[in-house]
């Protein structure tokens, strides 16, 4: 686990980069805010989580599968997180900022991915 990366992964580039393309600037990770958000974008308040979907437990994705050995260790691992997510999504809201999660498994069609961040954003702005 030493190795597995918790920031700059490629699923966060990659997000990082489309926003870029489309015209968005952004901070990393402002440790200011309740679990230290991916990507802010200060001129919309809103916040991007990049997560990867086994990590954070997407539900219904065929990547979120538990591990077959040490199953207690792993329940209750990764259903901290999720609690943890919940939690912060909540004091982010509660502080006024706009919450986008991007899931690892939606970075295969980044087209719609694409349309669904620009448009949160953007719906955010008015």
């Amino acid at each position: 686990m030493s190795r597995i990366r918790g920031r700059d992964t490629v699923p966060e580039r990659q997000v990082r980069s489309l926003l870029h393309r489309q015209g968005f600037r952004f901070t990393l990770r402002r440790k200011d805010l309740p679990g230290k958000p991916d990507i802010v974008l200060p001129r919309w308040r809103t916040v991007v989580f990049v997560h990867g979907c086994f990590w954070h437990r997407h539900e219904a994705c065929k990547n979120a599968v538990m591990p077959k050995t040490r199953m207690a260790f792993w329940r209750q691992k990764l259903q901290g997180n999720v609690v943890r997510d919940k939690t912060n999504v909540h004091r982010l809201e509660a502080l006024g900022w706009h919450v986008v999660t991007v899931w690892e498994c939606e970075l295969g069609n980044e087209e719609r991915l694409r349309e669904r961040l620009v448009r949160a954003v953007e719906d955010n702005a008015s």
